[in-house]
């Protein structure tokens, strides 16, 4: 069984019965080997931010 997702900004976990086309606008990233999840949400509200690899503690 795979662990829940949930959002490293905000706290949103993503549910096993969410639209796949919803599940598919969650972001991955690894940072310091530690894999990170953002929503669709933050992920829209950080996009610059995140394309600027800009570190998380500037958002």
């Amino acid at each position: 069984m795979t662990e829940p997702v949930s959002c490293s900004r905000c706290g949103t976990r993503r549910k096993p019965d969410e639209d796949p086309l919803e599940t598919l606008a969650w972001v991955s990233d690894r940072e310091g080997g530690a894999l990170r999840w953002l929503c669709p949400r933050c992920a829209r509200e950080h996009v610059r931010d995140i394309e600027g690899k800009l570190p998380p503690e500037y958002w």
